[in-house]
């Protein structure tokens, strides 16, 4: 196929529709924007490859032959629906539908509200959004991926990385365990043995958590070797909020419950570490108007306490 209709017989297959759209050689040349002797070389080119003459002429006046005739009478519908398709693609840049994969970090499904994906769906409603939870970033463009959701720095490769926003690491623990447990007044009253505290395990390295306390430029760190070690937010917050013990957990995940004072923070002070959230997607070149759509309702998500960041 490729041998039959390459790119010149492509481009002369067109000057032959716009010859015959507009009456001549001349109308054709000023509506492709190439001059009169460009489509007759075209033309003779095209002749040469098919091994017939498609165009009678004289010094006054062109006419078509009858295998010109047949010929057009047979690319013609082709080459309109080809114009059709690409004027639809063209128009789908700027509108948002299709379907869009997005690959998410587990903790980042955790927080996100059902309300403001509600909003963002129904401002939408021709796209079609697929939410894969993963923890580990993999290969997207192989994967099939049309952007990533990445908590903490993504490993350096030729991917696209925006970083979206910051969010604080808060030490919290429910009403019930400080009616239990003497409400510790600095970070380092963590160290005296009289409290439970919750660890997890960072998906990426498979290693705990360290506990560190940042005010300002001072950093506080607190061994822990606590009784138990969770992988996912899901049962460290349960855990936390029926009493057992004291986590450290981002803003973005407990904003709600802290508002509702079902957790306190229990050092407003040390609040100075940041953990980043960033986006993660193929090219920068062309981005669908999906793509960037939901990269605008990403940005959009923070509460408050936490610091967007631009492009």
């Amino acid at each position: 196929m490729n041998q039959i209709l390459d790119e010149r017989m492509t481009n002369g297959l067109t000057i032959l529709a716009a010859i015959v759209q507009s009456g001549s050689f001349a109308g054709a040349g000023k509506a492709l924007n190439i001059s009169q002797s460009g489509v007759s070389r075209s033309i003779a080119r095209l002749e040469a490859r098919l091994g017939m003459r498609l165009f009678e002429r004289t010094t006054r006046s062109i006419s078509m032959t009858d295998e010109g005739r047949r010929l057009y009478v047979q690319i013609g519908p082709l080459l309109a629906g080809l114009e059709d398709a690409v004027a639809s693609v063209m128009e789908g840049r700027a509108l948002v539908r299709g379907r869009l994969r997005v690959q998410i970090h587990r903790t980042f499904a955790h927080f996100l509200e059902g309300e403001r994906l509600k909003d963002f769906l129904e401002t939408h409603p021709e796209l079609e959004l697929e939410l894969i939870t993963r923890d580990q970033l993999g290969d997207l463009v192989s994967d099939g991926f049309d952007v990533a959701i990445h908590i903490g720095k993504p490993p350096v490769s030729s991917l696209v990385v925006r970083k979206l926003w910051d969010t604080r690491i808060l030490t919290v623990a429910a009403p019930s365990y400080l009616k239990r447990h003497q409400r510790p007044a600095t970070p380092q009253d963590l160290l005296t043995g009289k409290h439970v505290l919750i660890d997890y395990r960072d998906p990426e390295t498979g290693r705990r958590f360290e506990w560190e306390f940042h005010r300002g430029r001072r950093i506080v760190k607190v061994p822990s070797n606590g009784r138990i070690l969770v992988t996912d937010t899901i049962t460290m917050h349960s855990l936390c909020l029926a009493g057992y013990g004291i986590v450290q957990v981002m803003e973005n995940a407990v904003s709600p419950l802290l508002r509702q004072g079902k957790l306190i923070d229990l050092f407003p002070g040390w609040t100075d570490e940041r953990f980043p959230f960033y986006a993660v997607y193929p090219s920068r070149k062309h981005l669908p108007a999906k793509t960037r759509a939901f990269l605008d309702f990403l940005v959009s998500l923070p509460s408050s306490g936490t610091a967007n960041v631009q492009d």
